[in-house]
């Protein structure tokens, strides 16, 4: 599964620049100008990972990062830094404020993609190119196909994209709500009990390899994928 980075940057050159280099490395860039217009992209689709220009017109993107991190819903996205400020001091109210890393102006596309696969690396459990190993399953996310051991798994594309959120998010619990967040995003219209339907599948499509058993019901609270019992 290609992932998802949003470029908030009111420089529409290097936004352009930027999201030219995303699609040859194979990801999928999204914009924004402003605030605003991030938060809006936010709530279509939650990004894999933000590029957040620290001088944005109106609320800064140091702001920006603070509103982030207190908002449920983007708490555990990471946020690398587009910034002119290299200064220690500037460096340590970003991390403060949350941002992951740094990338400091002017800089070259083939750095910033590598700060971008070393967070994604960090942050998702991924080797940065999308392929997850997770309890006995292997996800090509590039090839869209699921392995358990060496044997390809048959699996349809919605349940696939759902296995690939939880396998790049273990141990943690998911309400459907969240899940609906994102997995379909904000602006398509799913009832949450469809959740439950899907969750159905995917651990039909795992259990002839055994494999159903980490896609686990926590009662009262929601979906968590786990290798332990």
């Amino acid at each position: 599964m290609q992932k998802r980075i949003l470029i908030v940057e009111d420089e529409a050159s290097i936004r352009d620049m930027v999201a030219f280099a995303l699609r040859k490395a194979g990801m999928e860039p999204a914009h924004a100008a402003d605030a605003r217009e991030a938060q809006h992209a936010i709530a279509e689709k939650v990004p894999d990972l933000i590029l957040l220009d620290w001088m944005l017109p109106g609320t800064s993107g140091l702001e920006l990062a603070r509103r982030l991190r207190r908002e449920e819903l983007t708490r555990e996205v990471p946020i690398i830094m587009l910034t002119a400020r290299g200064e220690e001091t500037d460096r340590v109210s970003g991390l403060e404020a949350g941002v992951d890393d740094y990338v400091v102006k002017p800089f070259s596309t083939r750095e910033l993609l590598a700060r971008i696969k070393a967070v994604l690396r960090r942050s998702h459990g991924d080797d940065g190119t999308g392929v997850v190993e997770v309890g006995g399953l292997k996800i090509d996310g590039p090839a869209h196909r699921v392995f358990a051991g060496d044997e390809a798994v048959a699996i349809g594309p919605t349940e696939y994209r759902l296995l690939y959120f939880f396998a790049t998010h273990p141990e943690r619990v998911y309400t459907r709500a969240q899940l609906l967040d994102h997995v379909w995003g904000g602006s398509v219209y799913v009832e949450e009990r469809t959740i439950d339907v899907h969750i159905r599948r995917l651990r039909k499509t795992l259990e002839p390899y055994r494999l159903d058993g980490l896609v686990q019901t926590v009662r009262g609270a929601g979906y968590r994928f786990s290798a332990s019992p």
